[in-house]
């Protein structure tokens, strides 16, 4: 089913830093940190959208122009907590169904399932991969007429966690990858990404 994805809030560092690469690529001075900061940046958001993962803890919305089916993959994993969803009528009326802020008991059973208060229309799976979101117990969606587009919008944050210490080390090594090959062909006149980027990243790509 077509959806559109949009970032909310970026991860607040880069898996790998400025100190790491510079390590990486035998780097001695300071004048190239801006350039190089670009590069761990772009290399971490081809590397997130080529395995559909998020490294650093980041916030994501998706939306869709009619009620996705159940139970729904998450784009975006490891999926850390489901947000909000919400809807929206032909009015442009806005009907919140789930929000995290305002349902704040919770229980993850030994499954990963973690279960909202029982008044919740909405079960959310933190194990698999992709996460998913799915139904209580004898629920759905609500009889009403959407709006022609983005109706549906549903909000999550996903990533390994806050730390960088917590992102698998094949990623690590694949930026700074990235990282010594574009400072060694500058020109461009070799191809724009390393296959051993790639092939870094492959064993854990996700297929939704």
């Amino acid at each position: 089913m077509a959806y559109s994805l949009k970032l909310i809030t970026p991860p607040a560092i880069e898996p790998v830093s400025l100190d790491d690469v510079k390590l990486h690529t035998r780097i001695n001075y300071d004048v190239e940190d801006d350039i190089l900061a670009v590069w761990i940046k772009t290399a971490r958001e081809m590397a997130e959208m080529f395995q559909r993962r998020a490294y650093i803890a980041q916030l994501w919305e998706i939306s869709f122009d009619s009620f996705p089916n159940m139970p729904l993959k998450l784009p975006r994993s490891p999926l850390i907590s489901l947000q909000s969803i919400k809807i929206y009528d032909y009015e442009d009326t806005e009907t919140v169904l789930y929000d995290e802020n305002n349902d704040p008991i919770t229980t993850t059973t030994t499954e990963g399932i973690v279960e909202p208060s029982t008044n919740s229309q909405f079960v959310v799976d933190i194990d698999s991969e992709p996460g998913r979101i799915g139904f209580a117990y004898n629920q759905i969606w609500p009889a009403v007429t959407l709006r022609a587009v983005n109706s549906v919008k549903i909000r999550f944050a996903a990533g390994y966690g806050l730390s960088a210490s917590s992102v698998p080390a094949a990623v690590k090594d694949a930026i700074m990858l990235y990282c010594a090959y574009r400072n060694e062909n500058r020109a461009g006149e070799e191809k724009a990404v390393p296959e051993q980027f790639y092939n870094l990243l492959a064993p854990d790509r996700l297929y939704l």
